[in-house]
This record gives C-alpha cells, structure tokens and sequence, in this order.
C-alpha cells in the first residue's frame, strides 16, 4: 500500500495504480473521459489534470494527468487547484467548439458522461461562434445507431473494438481535428461485442438503435437486477422498461462473471418480450380445433381437474426459472418430471455436473479465465455458445504482455505502452473445434475435426501429461497441436481447459476432465470451465429428473399417460418431430405454458400465457453452478403471469396442501430442501428487506417523470401504485438506492454522475467487488481431493473413416450467436443481424454435389439451407447451424441426403457467406 495526499487528505491506496483509478477508488470526483477501468491509460483527453508537489514545501507544483502518472508512497496532488480546475475547463471548452447543442434532444441526453463532466468542471457559456465541424453518419447495422457530429475524440471506441474485443472493420480515419471514427464504408459492425460501444461511448455517438425505435427519456426508466436468458454464463444486466414495453438492456458490473461487457445476443436478445408472438391470454382448444379465451381462474379449475385424472407427466425446462421448475416437479411428482431438454443433452448435462463435482479441478469465474496463462478450448465454439466467455479468452491471451511489461518496469494500466513493448507476444491458446470460429485469429494453434478426432486429442494429451491415463494413436498433424498444447499446459502456472455440451459428444468432456485431472496430479493446478447450452442448463440439472424425454414421449405415445404440462419449452427442438407427433396424439390434455407461441402451442388443449423473466422474479444458475436471481422489472400485461404461480394456485384447488405457496419466497424456501440445492436461500434477499433507511429500493429514479405523465390521455387523476410484495423494490421512485446488497442494485447512479460511469461509487474499489457483496451463491459442492477420474475416464472414442457414405452426409452442430438461442431468436433487432438456415460443407464436396456458396441446398425431412464452405469440414461430414428460425435442432442419428435447391435466395451477401464460419 501507499499513501497520498489530495487536497490535504491522506488516502491508503493500492500501489502500481495511476492516481486517478486511486481517486475515483476513494470515491473522489475526477473527471475523466479517455479512461476506462477495463482497458487502462493513454491520456489522449488531458481532462483528468491535477497539481502534482513535490513535497509539502512545493507551492507551485506542476501540472500531470492523473491517469498517467503512478501513485508512490508520499505522492501529494490537488484536484481543486486553480490551475488545474481552469485547465480541466479550458479542455471542456475545445471539446464544445464542435460539439452540437443538442443535448435537450439528444438520446444521451440525462445519461451523458460529457453532461456530468461539463458541470462537474463548472464550464457554462461558449465563447466559440465559429463554424462547427460536422461528419456523415454511417449506418452500422440494427443494433448500433451512428451520430459521429457528437464526437470528442477520447478514443474509447476503437480502443475497446479492436484492441479488446478484436474487431477489425471499425477505425480511426483522419488526423488533429478531422477524426472520423466509423468503417471504412457503411455496413454492419461485425464483432459480436459491438453493442457495448453504446456504454463505453461517453457521448452520444453510438447510440442503442432498438431502444431509438421507440424511445424514451432514459431517467424515466423502469429497472432492476437481473440475469441474461441468452446462454450459461450467466451475465449480470439491469433491463428497462417503460409504458409495459421493455426499452433496453444494460450491463450490470459483476466482477467474477461479466464486469463491464454484454455480448450482442444479451444485449438486443430481449426484445422477444415485446414481440408479437407473446401469449397474453389464456386459452382453451375448442372442438373446432380453434383456441377460445378464458379467464385465469377458469384456467386454473380446468389444470386442478387435469391433475386429478392420474398420473401427469411434467415437461420442465432449461430456459425457465429455478422456481417454476421446482414447482413443477413437486406437482407431477419426481417419477414424472422431464428436464425437459433432448436424451443425449441430458446426460451430457448430468455428466458436466458430476465432472465438477468429482474432478477436485477449480471451476473459474469469467475473471479466472482472463487470468490463465495457457488455454486449452476442446470441442466448444464459445463465441458462439457461450460468448462472453470468448470475450475473456481474448484478455488471457495478454497475460503475457502485462507480464512483460511488468518486468520492464511498465505499469500493467498503461494500454499502449504495454501494448508496443509485446507487440505480437500473446499466451498460448488452443482451440480444437469442428469449424473454424471467431477467435482462433489469437491461437497459437487450431485443430479442426470431428468430435471423436477432438476427443482423442483431448485423451492423448492427457496421457502426455501423466502416462497413468489411457493413450491413443493420432495422425501426424494431430500429434503436432497434441505435442504443443502439453507443452504449453505443462509449463503453464494457471492453465485452464474449455469445454462443454455444444457439439454433443459425451468423450469430450470426458478428455477434458482428464487434462484437469493429469495437471492436478503433476501437483499443479487446473481450471476447468464446462458449459452447458442454455441459461438454467445447470440449475434443471441440479434440480433432478428420473425420467428422460423420450422415455416420457414414449409413455404418451402408448397411452401409459394421458396428460401432460409442458413448461416453457418447445418439444419440436428437443425430439424429433415424428416423436413429438405421437406423443402429443395420444395424449387427452396438453396443457402448455409459455411466453411465446411455438410449434408445441399448436398442439396443446389449453394454453396459460407465462411471464418472461422480465416481468417475474427467479433464479438462473449459470455453467460455474452460481445461482443468481432475477427481479420483475414491470408489471405484465393481461392475463400473464409467473408459471410457478400457475401451478401452485391449480393444486390448492386439487388439495394439495404441501404445494400451498403465495409467494416466490415460499418456492425458493421448499426449493432448499433439495440436496443439490441448499444454499439458494441465500442467494439475495427476502422481499422484506429494508435497507439503512427502512426503505424499499426504486425501480425509477428520483428523476423520473410523475405517473400522470403516462396515462394522462387515459386518466388525470394519479393512479395508486402497485406495492410488489414478492420483492424489496417499489414500482416508483419512492425508497433508498445506495446501502444495499449487490444483488439489489436497481440502477446507477450518484450526485454528479449520472451516466453508467457511477459504478466506481458502488464498488469496494475502482474494477473490484461490488460494496454490497458480489451477486450468486455456488450450489456446486466441489470435492478437493477429486477421486475417481482416472478409472472413470479410460475409453477414447473410436472414430471412422469420415468417408462420404452411399446414404449421405453425417451432420456435424455448429451454432449461430445470432440465432440459435430460441429466445433471442425472436428478437426483432437479432432477426435481422441472424442469417437464415445454414449448411457447411467441404469445398470439394459441395463442387461434387453441383452446390455453390451461397446458393441453396436441401434434403428431405430437414428443410432448406444456404450453401456455406470450409476447407476445414471433414470430408464426409456437413456442419449445420442448430437452432435457427426453419432449421433443426436436434441432429438425425443417421446420414442424410442432400441436393441442390435453387428456389433458395441468401439473405446476407456472397462475400459474408463465402467467408463462413
């Protein structure tokens, strides 16, 4: 530790850091714009001037930017100098010279870092009346909107895009005052992180172009905390909402899993909320096969009836809350529940749980993965299915810079001086795949292969590390990346081995359990990160399930059941088809409830319109096994309500006295006398928790306009507001945001900073844990010792001959950011940036099959597919993107043929798809 002085007082601070992260750590007011705790210094934006002495004896001192000088023991500053302050003004008043006055109508307006620091350094009048600089807006896709007049060149932009998130097509074009940053041309922004350019603007330059849609003023928004749907990580946001219609996601800081960045899927996924194929209403399925309304009470006698007919097969869900899981299986009972994901994807789940529980090996926040040293991806292509986790392997890749850097006396947060001394010097990353992906432009080597060919990679390293574990026969291009990564892994301090359920194969996980393992035993140390495909993958897992889909389809199709609940989930992406059909034919009452019309909606008797986790109160447990809960940001529309609730008020009327639960407290309460889950009471907060002020927390502001102001077309008189009782938070901007738990943070904001650049004052210290404690509990409990791993895991795959077959091609999954979650695949802004359905093939045989790049292809029972290439495609094999609006999502055991369909037109343009995956 050392110790400064500003302005007279004395401060402990951590030493190595620059003085002005040492201040805002403090909670002191330093304005600042080019700074960002995530990417660290260049002082381009001389705005965080102060007066630095050189002792006490020093009146003079001289004038250094805060976020480029380093805090030593005895270091004396002053921020309320006079010189400091007039220069810190003089640089607000060059910035305005070009700077539109825009601000009453600007989007940014009321959330602007450039607002906050305009004030905070007292510049109110222009004296400028020149002729301002102005630029051409750029279009850049459906997420991002473009408004270069407002820029003030700090750099962040391209300084995050390309030198964090490794994207490539957005620059700096230009030079002193004539800056231009945008693409080369218009075009849509291709890195998947593009969005938080939104939150690392500190103007209005990038703006969020959905929220822009159907805009409204930003402090009269609608929030709370809450948890990404869109895959397992398990990020941490804070949506808003307004007049009923969610507006926007927002990263919300959580320093062990998201920190400051969303992906794109996260961010612009949940527009699925307001999407016209919502269910509002309940409805039956009359005998003309047509739905008619009926009131929820009606619902709820008819589903107390159904559940005294015998035995009720209960279809749960990994896209659905803890709660309303739980809730099922209680009702249907544990003979009959479903985790309602596809046979194999269950096992693999199970697997995936039992490796972490069993390995001994760590299970790493997303802040562990960006502190390895030496990465090993195996099978799992997790930009796109589990993307944020991609984005903290780009900064593990660094580890090497910062150490290097470290040893030449640079400090770690000086970016560019860091950057130039590396130059290209990167920590190695391995990545064994099916296809290319997205970031193997930082690996220090790429396999690409079928899952079986990954697995057996994965068992031979392992057996190179120790010689206890079984050993296999490789082909020489094999052994060249099996030799490196040994090599890598075994000299590694932090190594850490990726894998997961995506590409389906049970050998994987397996090899990548033993990797851990033999690094383990060598007496070292070894994360390992498992995945699975969707948001509560682990928590339905944890949860139990004695039957398997199948085996419940079977048992409807054979009459053994008559009834059956589906909750939130389409059956038509978890089973064949054919299976689905004969189940579903058979069965007296299909009773579904969900937030969106699906395939399955199509076939049931009666349908209950679910909220979406928007509007209900839950709990997520993310791949590392962390529960975390999400909060109802408004109040739903109609008839909507949390499943659970359904559920629970249907067995009241059947006499089910053990299942009488008003409140999603009591669910979580019963929720812990589950083995696998106790410790999820403690994850956040009953909802009678009052902070420092016996107050409840806001949903809004104290900025945000009067509740009149909303219906005033309808009513003038002010409407009583709603009291959430399941909840700490009000539905106004009545209550206290300050002194809570993190889990409870609502919004952002403090006197003087208005933007999201508040959360240093919520935080322990500048990019640390949150005051109020990080959010989650980890149900995982981890065995140190890890037994068992070395008999259990003895059996490499055997692989074949990846021959071309007389009946066709195997199909191999692959997966689209954009597109294959279900949800976010409802979300107009991802429609548009997702492509259609897709099949990739090896260039020599699409030529061989008369298929062009970019054209169409089908095959029978599957549907219709553009054309894309990889040279790395097996031969014999065709990669398909899973999940996709008129694609499948669970692959065909058998090979399947394939032909020309020249009635299909691409939607994206030829030089898109010809680069493929």
């Amino acid at each position: 530790m050392a110790i400064i002085t500003v302005d007279g007082q004395t401060f402990d601070v951590q030493e190595g850091h620059n003085l002005l992260q040492a201040c805002l750590t403090h909670k002191l007011d330093l304005p600042y714009f080019c700074w960002h705790p995530a990417m660290g210094s260049v002082g381009a934006c001389r705005q965080c001037a102060v007066i630095q002495y050189q002792d006490e004896d020093d009146e003079r001192g001289r004038l250094v930017m805060a976020c480029m000088t380093l805090a030593v023991d005895g270091t004396r500053i002053s921020i309320e100098a006079g010189q400091a302050k007039e220069f810190r003004a003089s640089v607000i008043e060059w910035l305005m010279e070009n700077h539109p006055h825009d601000c009453p109508v600007c989007e940014e307006g009321g959330e602007c870092h450039l607002q906050d620091m305009t004030v905070m350094t007292g510049h109110t009048t222009r004296r400028y009346r020149g002729q301002k600089r102005t630029f051409r807006n750029q279009y850049l896709g459906p997420f991002i909107g473009h408004e270069m007049n407002r820029c003030i060149t700090c750099f962040r932009c391209v300084r995050y895009y390309h030198d964090y998130a490794g994207g490539d097509d957005l620059q700096a074009f230009g030079s002193r005052t004539r800056m231009f940053f945008g693409r080369e041309s218009d075009g849509v922004l291709e890195n998947e992180f593009a969005g938080n350019l939104v939150e690392v603007c500190p103007t209005g330059v990038f703006t969020d172009k959905p929220f822009s849609q159907t805009y409204t003023r930003k402090w009269d928004l609608q929030s709370a905390p809450s948890i990404c749907p869109g895959c397992a990580v398990g990020c941490n946001t804070l949506p808003g909402a307004r007049y009923g219609l969610l507006k926007r996601v927002h990263n919300r800081y959580h320093s062990d899993v998201n920190g400051y960045f969303l992906c794109d899927r996260g961010r612009f996924g949940s527009h699925f909320v307001n999407a016209d194929a919502r269910i509002r209403r309940a409805g039956v399925r009359a005998e003309d096969g047509v739905f008619e309304e009926i009131a929820i009470e009606d619902a709820s006698v008819r589903l107390s009836e159904v559940l005294g007919q015998g035995d009720v097969i209960g279809i749960g869900s990994p896209r659905a809350s803890l709660e309303a899981n739980f809730a099922l299986k209680s009702l249907v009972g544990e003979d009959n529940f479903v985790a309602g994901v596809a046979d194999n994807e269950n096992r693999l789940n199970e697997l995936m749980v039992s490796i972490y529980r069993e390995s001994g090996a760590h299970i790493p926040t997303l802040t562990d993965v960006e502190a390895a040293d030496a990465v090993l991806v195996l099978g799992e292509d997790v930009l796109n299915t589990a993307p944020r986790v991609a984005l903290a392997l780009r900064q593990s890749v660094r580890n090497l810079s910062l150490e290097m850097a470290t040893n030449a006396g640079i400090p770690e947060w000086q970016d560019a001086g860091v950057r130039g001394h590396a130059q290209d010097a990167l920590n190695p990353l391995f990545i064994a795949s099916i296809a290319p992906t997205r970031i193997d432009d930082i690996a220090a080597d790429t396999l690409h292969g079928t899952p079986d060919v990954l697995a057996e990679a994965g068992f031979a390293i392992a057996h190179q590390i120790d010689s206890a574990f079984v050993a296999v026969e490789l082909f020489n291009d094999v052994n060249n990346f099996v030799d490196a990564a040994v090599k890598a892994l075994s000299e590694a301090k932090r190594p850490l081995i990726v894998s997961g359920t995506g590409c389906g194969s049970a050998a994987l996980m397996q090899a990548a359990a033993n990797i851990a393992w033999a690094l383990k035993g060598r007496g070292g140390e070894a994360a390992l990160l498992l995945t699975g495909q969707e948001a509560n993958s682990t928590g339905v897992t944890l949860l139990g399930a004695d039957l398997d889909l199948g085996s419940a389809l079977r048992k409807l199709s054979t009459g053994d059941v008559k009834n059956v609940i589906v909750l939130e989930n389409d059956l038509y992406r978890r089973a064949p088809a054919a299976s689905v059909d004969a189940a579903l034919d058979k069965a007296d009452n299909v009773i579904v409830l969900d937030v969106l019309e699906t395939p399955t909606i199509e076939r049931a008797t009666m349908v209950l319109p679910a909220a979406a986790y928007a509007e209900s109160t839950g709990t997520f447990v993310n791949y590392e096994g962390r529960a975390q809960r999400f909060y109802q940001v408004f109040e739903a529309d109609g008839a909507t309500r949390p499943a659970w609730r359904y559920l629970t008020d249907a067995a009241k009327l059947a006499g089910r006295n053990d299942l009488r639960w008003d409140h999603v407290d009591e669910v979580v309460r019963a929720c812990a006398g589950t083995d696998n889950l106790k410790g999820i009471q403690d994850v956040a907060p009953t909802a009678d928790y009052r902070g420092r002020a016996n107050l409840r927390i806001p949903r809004e502001t104290h900025r945000a306009s009067g509740r009149t102001a909303m219906h005033a077309h309808l009513n003038v008189h002010e409407p009583k507001t709603t009291v959430d009782e399941e909840t700490p938070f009000s539905y106004s901007m009545e209550g206290l945001n300050g002194d809570q738990p993190g889990s409870l943070i609502p919004y952002v904001w403090s006197p003087g900073w208005n933007s999201n650049q508040s959360i240093f004052k919520f935080q322990q210290e500048v990019a640390g844990s949150l005051q109020g404690g990080e959010v989650g509990v980890r149900l995982l409990d981890v065995s140190a010792n890890g037994t068992g791993l070395q008999n259990r895991f003895r059996d490499p795959p055997e692989t074949d001959s990846g021959s071309t077959t007389a009946d066709g091609m195997r199909l191999l999954p692959l997966y689209s950011i954009f597109g294959s979650d279900e949800l976010s695949g409802f979300s107009p802004p991802i429609i548009e940036r997702s492509s259609g359905p897709q099949l990739v093939l090896n260039p020599g045989e699409a030529h061989q099959l008369g298929l062009t790049v970019g054209g169409g292809v089908k095959s029978p029972g599957l549907g219709s597919f553009e054309v894309c290439v990889s040279s790395e495609m097996p031969r014999g094999y065709a990669g398909i993107v899973l999940g996709m609006r008129g694609s499948i999502n669970v692959l065909p055991q058998d090979a399947v043929e394939l032909m020309p369909d020249p009635s299909l037109k691409p939607k994206r343009p030829l030089d898109v798809i010809a680069r493929g995956h």
